[in-house]
């Protein structure tokens, strides 16, 4: 069995996103409130949601537990799929992003369970990798006039790399800005 210990990092928050409007497409903001049902005015704010096509386990529509609260994304990650796709700038709104971070290695990878630390006291859980899908890259497409091949070439281009999410631990305020320490749990390759 492989074993990991545990690892504490450093981040910065580079940007803050709100969905407040009638769907997931997010609009940059300085700052955010955090209570425990995730970002207060924020399109997935609440204790729980409604399955969908990333839980086939559950009929869709069935009502759940929210792990979703708050997505996730990487500077660095974004640019790679920015050049994937051949995009000179990628709107990180109309993927439905809450957070930019800057100088997490590997972001999409980070372990279940890993906490990031606010100044603020705030504290997020992460749940895990939030796969892409072709709903965020036709939100992508329709902004690119003449580009059909962004829907379906967005998953293929975030396929490892398109973020996570994670819900509120410890609610709290923040900033655009803020350093995020980041702790990850000691780790064991799981194999069967």
């Amino acid at each position: 069995m492989t074993s990991i210990g545990a690892q504490k990092l450093i981040g910065k928050l580079e940007g803050l996103f709100i969905a407040d409007g009638e769907g997931f497409v997010s609009r940059p903001v300085d700052q955010i409130e955090l209570d425990f049902n995730g970002i207060i005015g924020d399109h997935h704010h609440g204790l729980t949601r409604k399955s969908g096509g990333r839980e086939p386990w559950y009929k869709r529509g069935t009502e759940m537990r929210n792990e979703r609260h708050i997505s996730i994304l990487s500077q660095e990650e974004l640019a790679e799929i920015g050049d994937a796709l051949n995009l000179d700038e990628l709107d990180v709104g109309r993927i439905g992003a809450n957070f930019v971070t800057k100088d997490i290695p590997n972001l999409s990878r980070v372990p279940s369970r890993t906490l990031f630390f606010f100044p603020s006291g705030a504290v997020v859980r992460i749940d895990g990798y939030n796969a892409p899908c072709k709903i965020s890259g036709k939100s992508l497409q329709d902004a690119q006039e003449g580009r059909d091949d962004i829907e379906f070439g967005f998953v293929k281009a975030a396929k490892t790399t398109r973020g996570i999410v994670g819900w509120v631990e410890r609610p709290g305020i923040i900033n655009v800005g803020d350093e995020i320490k980041v702790r990850v749990w000691p780790q064991e390759l799981y194999v069967v």
